[in-house]
């Protein structure tokens, strides 16, 4: 569905990045816009996180921390070594880096002081079998976790341990501690402790042996270990390596490293073809500016590697604070016209009282949906299109209430609406906004007397919005890495509409054009004929550059009963599938917990994405009970249990960090009962998706933000429907828990 606020979105594998910029006719309102088509396969990691980093590197300001220099593996490190060393706590980088047959793309994330974790994408060469065969352009990818124990004091190192590529038995796998030591103000000094890939260089016994005998032999990775296993049987298993190095920082700008490597990538069969003729390593790193980080290495005796780290960090915006308009002062009114116990409503009608807050509303990017007004009480039912923060939005129309309306109502009920539906009500007085507009603590004490409820019984009926608003916008798609090397090209057009017909009851489609549509390849082999190819088949729907219908849904949104949310959607939900999806959501106001339930039935489109289902004659009934919880501090987690598209059975949990400022990191992991051969190149799937407010790099006001979802594979194991609002998202941006963490906005 399209509202005035967008979603510039993409996802890595099994899709295309495509993005614009869309314009509201009804609104006048410019949108960027980026949505999520399956369709190609592998390595779309490059791309999306380019597109981030570019969005990045056109601001002036960024935070990283002048100690802290990344490896090419994409984390705090040497240049294939790890170091104790940690980024600031939010710390996002994205690095690239290459190397004669070996190119990697890392997203690393500080999640915590202490605790990193990293998703990386590789393009390696393999030796056959024989070795004197090279398998060219093999396409791994890993999971990193790393911890840090201590903080490095005067006289104690910084100790930390790490997991490398640790959710599978890769050929990268590693386990490690390492410390590492500052000596003055420009010298780090670290030495380790390696297993796995980083024990191979001159390895010796276990030295956890002594604990457990099992500990000295690791588990055999080759092509017959079933990808997609938890590789906790390899952790800290088999030999052990000594590596370590030093890095001096000559300047701000210039930094030299220097280290022993201890991974010796042995020349055997399906190991990754790289040149050894010494452990030592060399390189320079150059940081012209905050957040960029380039670099140059001479490897293993053989090889130069280039590598690129670009960073932000989620605690700080790159961009100003806040670049809209100061808010409306609070108008205060005369002691005597307070205590009034009326209003003369001949003087002022409702209407003329309706029709100006709507005006000075408009003027804030909010829409005036209802007004219901007695002698000492307001009830306003807004939409707000422009503030990121529902509490910011609140302040705004508080100001406005008391520049409109008579001095004797002094209880002000305002009710945020989305999709037709009141959100909540955050009731205030307003003498409390005369006494604390300029006082200090202002927000927290607003915060403590508001009084927060359900909406459902008190909104006033909605106004009718006008009834259609469409909207133009282009999208360009670069695919590279793709079977053979090549790289594909796409770019075309997107028109999108939505028909209200009641506030709550919307017609939406979105029709696409491509304009150079080079995607003409048959995509991968299916490697699960025995399963559905309800995600494996993407590379086929929309290829033969003819426009084709994206989505086309009548959605309905109601409250049936108070705390309850409701949601059906009927149509072209997707663009690999039609049918009928219905959810209800449990979720009270002051509560940290929701519960949701979503049922679907869903069959195949045809692969020219038209009207029509025959192609693959195959439709199935899925959905899911959830969980919700906000766990506070801007941690969040989802459990989702039930059916997918495919008809498998399993659960797919999620963890989310959102800041304050609207960052948004998190990941997820799906099991089901798909055994390991049905599932797809693994048991399950998981990945990692951030999202970014538009703000956060501009400063201007707006619901606009960027989203992307790093995933490992997409196969038909674990699928659901890629719906447009669920109820969730919609309702939990209005209530306490997310009002609590950005209500220092209400004054704003």
């Amino acid at each position: 569905m399209m509202y005035p606020h967008g979603v510039f979105s993409g996802s890595f594998l099994l899709s295309q990045w495509r993005c614009g910029f869309r314009v509201s006719k009804s609104a006048g309102i410019a949108v960027h816009k980026c949505e999520e088509f399956v369709g190609d396969f592998i390595m779309r990691a490059p791309v999306c996180l380019a597109a981030l980093v570019g969005i990045c590197s056109s601001h002036l300001a960024f935070a990283q921390d002048a100690g802290v220099t990344y490896s090419l593996n994409g984390a705090p490190g040497l240049l294939e070594m790890p170091t104790a060393q940690s980024a600031d706590a939010g710390a996002l980088a994205a690095t690239f880096s290459y190397a004669d047959g070996l190119a990697r793309t890392t997203f690393t994330f500080q999640i915590t002081d202490r605790l990193s974790g990293s998703l990386r994408y590789s393009i390696v060469d393999l030796y056959g079998d024989p070795t004197s065969t090279i398998v060219d352009g093999v396409f791994e990818r890993g999971f990193d976790l790393r911890y840090r124990f201590n903080d490095e004091t005067t006289y104690l190192p910084a100790i930390a341990i790490g997991l490398r590529d640790f959710l599978t038995p890769g050929r990268f796998g590693s386990e490690y501690l390492v410390a590492s030591k500052t000596i003055g103000e420009a010298l780090t000094v670290s030495a380790g402790l390696g297993w796995g890939a980083m024990g191979t260089r001159d390895g010796f016994d276990n030295p956890l042996g002594g604990l457990d005998a099992a500990l000295d032999t690791r588990p055999i990775f080759d092509e017959s270990t079933p990808e997609g296993q938890l590789a906790s049987s390899q952790w800290f298993h088999g030999d052990a390596a000594l590596f370590g190095g030093v890095e001096y920082q000559i300047n701000e700008s210039w930094g030299i490293k220097a280290e022993y490597a201890s991974i010796a990538y042995p020349q055997q069969a399906f190991a990754p073809a790289v040149d050894v003729e010494t452990p030592y390593n060399l390189g320079v790193t150059y940081r012209p500016r905050d957040g960029v980080q380039v670099g140059l290495a001479y490897l293993y005796g053989t090889e130069v590697a280039l590598s690129g780290t670009f960073s932000l960090n989620a605690n700080n915006r790159p961009g100003m604070s806040g670049r809209e308009t100061a808010p409306v002062p609070v108008k205060v009114t005369a002691t005597n016209s307070r205590a009034a116990a009326t209003w003369d409503r001949a003087v002022l009608p409702e209407p003329v009282l309706q029709s100006a807050l709507r005006t000075l509303l408009e003027a804030e990017g909010i829409t005036l949906s209802g007004l219901n007004l007695t002698d000492t009480t307001a009830r306003v039912r807004y939409v707000n299109g422009r503030y990121r923060s529902q509490a910011q939005a609140m302040g705004r129309v508080a100001r406005l209430m008391t520049q409109v309306l008579p001095a004797p109502i002094q209880t002000f009920t305002l009710i945020p609406e989305d999709r037709g539906m009141p959100l909540s009500a955050t009731t205030i007085m307003r003498r409390d906004l005369e006494q604390l507009e300029n006082q200090p603590q202002a927000s927290q004490t607003m915060f403590d007397r508001a009084v927060f409820a359900d909406a459902r019984d008190s909104a006033p009926p909605a106004i009718a919005p006008s009834n259609w608003t469409w909207g133009l916008g282009s999208y360009f798609a670069i695919i590279p890495f793709n079977e053979g090397g090549s790289v594909r090209v796409d770019a075309g057009l997107t028109l999108r509409g939505i028909y209200t017909i009641r506030p709550n009851l919307v017609i939406a489609g979105a029709l696409g054009q491509s304009v150079i549509n080079a995607a003409k390849d048959d995509p991968i082999a299916d490697s699960t004929p025995d399963v559905q190819n309800v995600r494996t088949d993407g590379g086929y729907y929309g290829d033969d550059g003819v426009p084709v219908l994206q989505t086309l849904t009548v959605n309905h949104y109601a409250r049936p009963a108070r705390n309850l949310y409701s949601r059906v959607s009927l149509g072209y939900l997707e663009r690999m599938f039609g049918g009928v999806s219905g959810e209800l959501l449990w979720k009270p106001v002051d509560s940290h917990l929701g519960i949701g339930a979503e049922l679907n039935y869903a069959a195949q489109r045809n692969t020219d994405m038209l009207f029509g289902f025959d192609e693959y004659d195959y439709d199935t009934v899925t959905g899911h009970i959830s969980a919700y919880y906000d766990l506070g501090n801007g941690y969040h987690t989802q459990l989702d249990v039930g059916r997918y598209l495919a008809g498998d059975w399993g659960a797919t949990l999620s963890v989310d960090r959102e800041f304050a400022n609207g960052f948004r990191v998190g990941a997820y992991v799906t099991q089901t009962d798909l055994s390991y051969d049905d599932f797809g190149d693994g048991s399950y799937s998981k990945g990692v998706r951030i999202v970014i407010p538009q703000d956060f790099f501009t400063g201007a006001a707006t619901r606009a933000s960027y989203s992307n979802t790093f995933q490992t594979q997409l196969g038909d194991g674990g699928a659901r429907l890629e719906l447009d609002g669920r109820l969730y998202d919609v309702v939990r941006d209005a209530h306490v828990a997310d009002l609590s963490d950005t209500w220092g906005r209400f004054w704003r």
